[in-house]
């Protein structure tokens, strides 16, 4: 897995996760969703993911994206 793939699987991952705590425990968790979301569009014009950045240092190869 590339470091592309996982921060395309953590971002989905965190987005369905806060989908299921606002419907179960608060709206408050659509606070969530929306940094995911705002993280994502800030990464597509910057070009810098703090998650990008933690999948490296662990390891993670690097993807056409992320390098």
């Amino acid at each position: 897995m590339s470091i592309d793939s996982a921060v395309l699987m953590f971002a989905g991952f965190m987005t369905i996760l806060g989908a299921a705590l606002t419907w179960l425990v608060s709206p408050w968790f659509l606070l969530l969703v929306a940094f995911v979301g705002a993280n994502m569009m800030q990464a597509s014009i910057t070009g810098f993911c703090p998650a990008a950045s933690i999948f490296r240092a662990i390891g993670v190869r690097a993807g056409a994206t992320f390098h």
